[in-house]
């Protein structure tokens, strides 16, 4: 078979993840998609009934909705269903002097669907991709991105490696089998960096969306003489980033589909005066001990106003949240808190 490297970012590859049963994922993957067209099912129904009655639920019901909502979720324990975090794999200890070297855990396993055919998140196809970059750059891995994060100015964003004395780091936690607070394990992250290995700061990844956002739009908007400095990426490389690649899902957001190394939602609005979707970007993060989420709302530009100083990019919303504590669900949250931002922003 080919894989290619556009597979492997968004997925596609048929490399596993944690799970090496193929049938116990299928049958996670059927549970997830019936649970889903349940929830499909009961919101059309609501929203038929509601036509059919010709009225909207009061805002003091909706509310009464959204806090019982949010009271379930702040009662529930986080991790205590969470198949991924029951994976030994998870937990590693083994140190790996490369990312090269780490392919071993997984390099002789068979692959789960012909590539292309399918999505299936793989931590594991992002140490594949890993190692191609070391290939191809003639450097380890780890160096060509800490070089990358210097360009970036994200001086605060280092390898999670347990010996090292790194300035601030945060102590993590998990909830044990009685539901009790307690401090994560120890795990080295040395067989995925890529997927999961590195530690950051809410201002780096501020830092980080901005240039991507910077990016995406700089080629929207006239130079000013030279005065407007070109992106880190050139804006075709982020717009391909964040566009929608085919048989691909995404279990965080489903209104998103996951593109190269991003999940994304598209701008699409069917009805006027209807519900209204915002085209955007994120990704979560999982790891023991720690959740986290960067969300990236792009301002919608008007192209009359785009040679108007001082507008310049970047233009939009940049929200980060990071958690000492697993399997926290924090995308919702960001995209409530960029939303809120930008309808502040629309207001003024």
């Amino acid at each position: 078979v080919t894989i290619t490297t556009r597979m492997l970012v968004s997925h596609l590859s048929g490399i596993r993840h944690y799970e090496k049963d193929i049938t116990k994922v299928k049958e996670e993957k059927e549970k997830a998609n019936r649970a889903l067209k349940l929830t499909k099912s009961h919101q059309d129904k609501e929203q038929k009934e509601k036509e059919d009655k010709g009225i909207e639920k009061s805002d003091g019901v909706k509310q009464k909705k959204e806090h019982d909502s949010e009271t379930k979720s702040r009662h529930s324990k986080p991790g205590r269903n969470d198949k991924e975090l029951e994976q030994e794999e998870y937990y590693l200890k083994e140190k790996f002097e490369s990312v090269i070297e780490s392919l071993k855990i997984f390099k002789n396993d068979p692959l789960f669907f012909k590539p292309g055919s399918q999505f299936l998140y793989s931590t594991y196809g992002f140490t594949l991709l890993s190692a191609v970059v070391e290939r191809a750059s003639g450097q380890k891995f780890t160096d060509y991105m800490l070089k990358m994060f210097r360009d970036l100015d994200m001086l605060s964003t280092v390898l999670d490696d347990n010996e090292a004395m790194i300035y601030n780091r945060a102590r993590c936690y998990i909830y044990n089998k009685k539901g009790r607070l307690v401090n994560a394990p120890y795990v080295d992250n040395s067989y995925k960096w890529a997927g999961g290995g590195f530690l950051s700061s809410v201002g780096d990844l501020l830092k980080f969306g901005n240039a991507l956002l910077y990016s995406y739009q700089a080629g929207q908007f006239k130079n000013r003489n030279g005065k407007l400095l070109p992106g880190y990426l050139k804006p075709g490389t982020v717009a391909m980033m964040w566009t929608p690649v085919p048989k691909t899902e995404v279990s965080w957001d489903r209104d998103g589909k996951y593109a190269m190394a991003w999940a994304v939602v598209e701008k699409n609005q069917q009805y006027g005066c209807c519900r209204q979707q915002r085209h955007y970007a994120s990704h979560t993060g999982g790891a023991v001990g720690a959740s986290s989420v960067l969300l990236i709302l792009p301002e919608e530009l008007d192209p009359e106003t785009l040679g108007a100083w001082p507008v310049a990019p970047p233009r939009g919303v940049v929200v980060t949240i990071i958690c000492n504590m697993q399997s926290v669900s924090l995308n919702s949250t960001a995209l409530k808190i960029a939303r809120e931002f930008d309808k502040e922003k629309r207001a003024q």
